[in-house]
């Protein structure tokens, strides 16, 4: 009988050189491993298999042979996947913040409409969850103003939703990415690794701030009708009154007017991907 330190039954019948190379082939044709990232050296490698040096060193023969690794000096290795870099600029994020009824996710859609890329969406991606352990913690499924949303929900949505942005990115997926983000772009630090992370899969990024004014939010929020919403409109002179509508990010941004009267987004939308696409 195994034990729980012993390796899988497949490895015990000399194949994990297979099983190994076609884990690290999988991890670098999705893009996991990135072309011309270095590998981890030999010993490393056999640690975290829980195998010999020896085992590690056919499975690195396997992938080279096929040209997904490239062998230097001191067992040191690199992927490569030169077909995975034929577009050179990357991929695209469009990051839209904005105040709740601002119309951020509409610009976001608009956005995505046009060029085909995916959408993520804060709400969309997180609420049945958050709303699950809400309920669970003792709370309306619905709070968004309670401390222990703000202090332990909240955190885990946003770091759920960039999470999948790096996923996307990592399969070379351009995406627009919508929620408030009032915290993280008032915070220089978060922005900075927001920068950093784009950069990494040689991508290229465009925050989006929408503005709105109160009156017109207020009309957007009443006529979609969220229950999430309630405690906003019941008293929301007050909620207003704790707004900074200047509010800007602290990173060079584009600024979109969905007040009424100002131009259509749509049109709005069509001259910001002027730009980005020029990136």
């Amino acid at each position: 009988m195994n034990t729980q330190s012993d390796p899988p039954e497949e490895l015990q019948r000399g194949t994990a050189a297979l099983v190994i190379a076609q884990a690290i082939r999988n991890d670098i044709e999705s893009g996991r491993l990135v072309h011309g990232r270095q590998l981890p050296g030999t010993r490393s490698l056999a640690e975290s298999w829980n195998t010999s040096v020896a085992t590690i060193n056919r499975a690195m023969a396997m992938l080279a042979e096929e040209g997904l690794v490239i062998n230097r000096a001191r067992s040191s290795r690199i992927v490569h996947n030169p077909a995975a870099e034929t577009d050179r600029r990357g991929p695209r994020v469009i990051l839209v913040g904005g105040y709740p009824g601002s119309g951020k996710t509409e610009l976001g859609r608009i956005i995505a409409r046009q060029t085909g890329w995916a959408i993520l969406d804060k709400d969309t991606t997180t609420r049945p969850v958050v709303e699950a352990a809400l309920e669970h913690l003792g709370h309306s499924p619905h709070d968004r103003e309670s401390e222990t949303y703000l202090t332990i929900i909240r955190p885990a949505e946003y770091e759920a939703l960039m999470a999948t942005l790096d996923e996307n990115l990592q399969c070379g997926a351009s995406v627009v990415v919508t929620a408030p983000f009032l915290r993280e772009l008032n915070d220089q630090a978060w922005c900075d690794r927001l920068a950093a992370t784009v950069a990494a899969h040689n991508g290229s990024l465009q925050v989006v701030w929408v503005y709105c004014d109160a009156l017109t939010m207020h009309t957007y929020i009443r006529r979609r009708g969220a229950a999430r919403d309630e405690s906003k409109l019941a008293k929301w002179n007050e909620y207003v009154g704790l707004l900074d509508l200047a509010f800007a990010p602290k990173v060079p941004h584009a600024r979109v007017d969905n007040s009424a009267g100002a131009r259509p987004l749509q049109e709005q939308a069509k001259e910001l991907l002027g730009k980005v696409v020029a990136l």
